[in-house]
C-alpha cells in the first residue's frame, strides 16, 4: 500500500498486517487498537472444526475469523495505520497473500503455550522479505518464558525484533504498531539509501 502525503497537511497512510497462528489474539489485538468500530469476519466455531482448527489448546474460543479483521488508528497527525488481521486457520491462509499485498510490515503474535503454530507465519513473512516482528502474547495462563528463549526456540535470526505484549491493552498494541512501523521504515530507508 502506498503512502500517501501531501503539503495540504494529510497524514500519510500505510498498511499492516496482524498475523498469527489460530487463537494467538490477532482479532482482540486490532479492537483493542483500533480507533474505529473493527470490521469483523467472525464465524462460530462449530463442531465441524474439531480435528481441523487444533481447538485442544483453546476449547474456551466460540468464534474464529474467516477471512479477516480490519482497523485503523492515528499514531500523531502525521501518520495513520490501516490494520489487517489474517485467519489463523491453515484451511484460511490462501488469503495471507491477498491480505499482505502494499503492506510494509506485519506482527505475528506468538501464543507460547503453542510456539509452533508460529512458525507458518515466520515462514510465509521471511519468504516474501516483508519485515516483521514478532510479539509473544501475555495470555493470563500462559507460561511466560525469557524473549532469547523463544527467539531460539523459533530459530528467529537477531534482526528481527521481538517483544512482549498483551493483545487486551491497547497501550501495549500500539508500542507493538510503533515497533513495527519503526523497523520496516528502517529497512525500506536502509534499501533506499
Amino acid at each position: 500500500m502506498a503512502s500517501e502525503h501531501s503539503d495540504s497537511g494529510r497524514a500519510a497512510s500505510t498498511k499492516i498486517v496482524i498475523s498469527g497462528g489460530f487463537g494467538a489474539g490477532k482479532t482482540t489485538f486490532v479492537g483493542a487498537v483500533s480507533e474505529i468500530v473493527p470490521l469483523r469476519t467472525e464465524a462460530l466455531v462449530t463442531n465441524a472444526s474439531a480435528g481441523v482448527d487444533g481447538l485442544e489448546s483453546t476449547p474456551q474460543k466460540s468464534t474464529t475469523t474467516v477471512a479477516m479483521d480490519f482497523g485503523r488508528i492515528s499514531l500523531g497527525d502525521d501518520l495513520v495505520l490501516y490494520l489487517f488481521g489474517t485467519p489463523g486457520q491453515r484451511r484460511f491462509w490462501f488469503m495471507w497473500d491477498d491480505l499482505v499485498r502494499g503492506a510494509i510490515g506485519a506482527i505475528i503474535l506468538v501464543d507460547p503455550r503453542r510456539l509452533a503454530d508460529s512458525f507458518a507465519a515466520v515462514d510465509f513473512f521471511e519468504a516474501r522479505d516483508l519485515p516483521f516482528l514478532v510479539a509473544v502474547n501475555e495470555f493470563d495462563d500462559a507460561p511466560r518464558y525469557p524473549l532469547p528463549a523463544v527467539r531460539k526456540a523459533l530459530a528467529l535470526p537477531d534482526r528481527v525484533p521481538m517483544i512482549a505484549v498483551d493483545a487486551r491493552s491497547r497501550e501495549s498494541a500500539k508500542t507493538a504498531l510503533i515497533a513495527i512501523a519503526e523497523y520496516a521504515l528502517s529497512r525500506l530507508s536502509a534499501v533506499g539509501g
